[in-house]
């Protein structure tokens, strides 16, 4: 194929147009602001001058130095993008060579021949579910050609097919394979170049910190600076968000260009079918590295995580109906959708990527069809892919610091422990995951027993009818909730769709009156649901003598619940309110918050000393919990210091919040679970 035949669309000329517009208006707002930061510096300097030559004095001389310095640190604010680097983090990478493995390096070859582009400067493995290509970028990027480098994820190649690897390594290559794509770069230098000067001043922030303390005449200066910077900062911000919206919306043109050069290279399925088990992989990857975070303390590791992902993939695949063809699941709209009954539909105008469905839909219509022969593992490119998965297990691995002697759990054993941890962290099949989504509110037993359960069965309680109603019922609270943000107007957007019609900004407000009505509704159903749900299964207790052991099982879930909903609290307002941390703040701004997390504070501590007291939490208590506890309840912890923030400290009290949010949730779930197999076992 040559690249040449896949043709620039219409709309992505659009969205390059009106790209390249945006940055024509920036660089007009940054000529203006340019100026004006160059005449105040004239300015300042030339009155600065006039002080000290006016009256020759240590005074006069400071005086004349902070006025001068106004101008100079506005234009230093706005010039200091031109020596900013963005480099990319390489620590989790390990750089492979031709010699290496040359089959693979065939492989890409005859790729970057077929899409007509560079082979990468570097090729590197991570462990991570991806491929990507990637640069270190600067200002003058824009300028200056830089050869790519190419990321490939063995967690990627290890549930993929070779077309499947084909087609995802040239839709990366895709993006920079005609000349009409450059533009998309000058956008994200640009978009680069404006979130540089709005948020990415930490070294600036260091300078005029450092200046600030010199003497507090120019301490008073740099005030102003900063206040005039501040100005900057919002003209910039407007900029930015059309500069932004620009570049988001020819980024998604560009992955759907990048798409088509895929599909002529290797076809329109291979690509899809990779797309659509993407999540799938990445989550089973995730599952089984969770797994292994929770045996640091045990010092377990493994020689290979990506047999055991492999495994996982499978296992979740199987449980959640999703077909295998040549050893790896195919996903489908109906398993992705299956809990999925929202109808309320949004064109993401800041989202990067089309939607999944999007790419899949535009693949299918151009349906190009490429014979690949029988689909291998990607793996086998590899001169020898097992060895290579425990090189790179090793690498994840030796990042992790154990107290002991380290001991390896073998693939067998890691299935039986991981399966019967999924078995001890899920409710009873006969549910049909009813419960997974759907807590059981506190009801009255004499009511319950009340409710008509002639001619029901165990289906009628959990079929589709009212699984159903669950996920509709779950659709339905997240639509409320995204349609109070457009109301609020903290989602910026002027049309959505609702069940197939389209609507405006305006008619939000309308729409949640009528679902939180549909809410109340479904409510209602699901509670009259659960009183009958109780009597059947109370009326099969009567027969065995043991209706009051289950009364007492549904009561103390009914109190696990209630304590949950009052216990989280406190963990929630420290959560939200610790956001600050992650912000750059002047000093003052952080002194004021960080005093205001004394007063969250007590409400956990009184809570995690009542755990500390309770069988029912300290069950769940590990050594490193206990401690951590004991250290964090110990004194009144300083979260920050006059050089910066405490991170010991930090870190006590985030871990604190992290177990304390763990023991709330393993409790409720364990008395959960506790009626329903109780339940369960009357049914027998």
């Amino acid at each position: 194929m040559q690249n040449a035949e896949v043709a620039i669309s219409d709309n992505f000329k659009k969205m390059a147009t009106r790209a390249i517009l945006s940055i024509v208006f920036f660089i007009v707002v940054y000529i203006l602001l340019i100026g004006f930061a160059i005449g105040l510096t004239i300015a300042c300097g030339y009155f600065g001058l006039g002080i000290v030559a006016a009256h020759p004095s240590f005074i006069t001389i400071v005086l004349g130095i902070g006025v001068a310095s106004i101008g100079v640190l506005v234009l230093i604010f706005l010039i200091k993008f031109l020596f900013s680097t963005h480099k990319i983090d390489r620590s989790h990478l390990v750089e492979i060579k031709s010699s290496d493995e040359p089959e693979l390096f065939s492989f890409i070859q005859k790729i970057v021949d077929e899409v007509d582009t560079d082979f990468p400067k570097k090729i590197y493995l991570s462990s991570d579910v991806n491929a990507s290509v990637f640069y270190d970028s600067s200002f003058w990027s824009m300028f200056f050609p830089i050869k790519k480098n190419l990321q490939i994820g063995v967690g990627l190649v290890n549930t993929i097919s070779v077309p499947e690897f084909k087609a995802i390594l040239a839709h990366e290559f895709g993006h920079f394979s005609q000349r009409s794509m450059k533009v998309g770069s000058y956008v994200y230098n640009v978009n680069q170049v404006i979130y540089n000067m709005l948020y990415d001043n930490e070294s600036y922030g260091s300078l005029i910190q450092r200046w600030a303390n010199v003497d507090g005449i120019i301490a008073l200066f740099v005030m102003l600076a900063v206040k005039i910077v501040e100005m900057i900062q919002w003209i910039l911000k407007k900029v930015y968000e059309l500069v932004n919206i620009s570049y988001m919306s020819l980024s998604r043109e560009m992955e759907f260009h990048a798409d088509e050069v895929a599909a002529n290279v290797a076809g329109s399925s291979p690509l899809i079918t990779s797309l659509m088990r993407l999540d799938l992989a990445n989550h089973s990857l995730n599952s089984t590295l969770n797994f292994y975070g929770g045996k640091i303390e045990e010092a377990v590791k493994t020689q290979n995580i990506f047999a055991q992902q492999k495994f996982v993939m499978d296992f979740y695949a199987k449980e959640n109906e999703v077909k295998i063809e040549n050893n790896f699941p195919i996903v489908s709209f109906e398993n992705l959708n299956r809990y999925n009954k929202s109808k309320l539909v949004i064109e993401d105008q800041w989202a990067s990527h089309p939607s999944t469905k999007d790419r899949v839909t535009a693949l299918k219509k151009l349906n190009i069809i490429v014979d690949n022969g029988q689909p291998q593992p990607a793996g086998t490119l590899f001169k020898n892919f097992e060895s290579l998965q425990q090189k790179m297990t090793d690498f994840l691995f030796a990042k992790v610091e154990y107290k002991t002697e380290v001991t390896l759990k073998t693939k067998e054993e890691f299935i039986q422990e991981f399966t019967s941890q999924h078995e001890d962290g899920s409710f009873p099949e006969i549910y049909n995951n009813y419960y997974d989504h759907w807590n059981t509110s506190s009801f009255d037993f004499e009511e319950a027993k009340k409710t008509s359960i002639y001619g029901l069965n165990i289906d009628d309680f959990f079929g589709e009818k009212m699984i159903n109603q669950v996920y509709a019922q779950q659709a339905l609270e997240n639509d409320i909730q995204t349609l109070t943000q457009i109301t609020n107007k903290t989602f910026p957007i002027k049309t959505f769709d609702y069940d197939g019609k389209k609507h405006k900004q305006k008619d939000a407000a309308n729409l949640i009156s009528s679902l939180t009505s549909d809410l109340e509704d479904s409510k209602k159903s699901m509670h009259e649901n659960d009183l009958k749900i109780f009597n059947f299964f109370y009326s099969k207790a009567k027969t065995k003598g043991l209706e009051n052991q289950l009364q007492k099982k549904y009561k103390a879930y009914f109190d696990t619940e209630k304590r949950y909903a009052q216990w989280i609290q406190p963990f929630e307002r420290l959560s939200e309110h610790t956001q600050f941390i992650q912000e750059v703040l002047p000093y003052e701004v952080i002194r004021e918050k960080a005093d205001g997390l004394a007063l969250l504070e007590n409400e956990l501590k009184l809570n995690i000393k009542e755990m500390l007291e309770d069988e029912k939490y300290k069950k769940y208590m590990s050594e490193s919990t206990l401690n951590n506890f004991n250290l964090y309840l110990s004194k009144d912890w300083l979260y920050i210091q006059p050089t910066g923030y405490n991170e010991d400290a930090l870190n006590i009290l985030f871990q604190s919040m992290n177990d304390y949010q763990v023991l709330l949730n393993r409790s409720y779930f364990d008395s959960k679970k506790d009626f329903l197999v109780f339940q369960e076992k009357l049914n027998s």
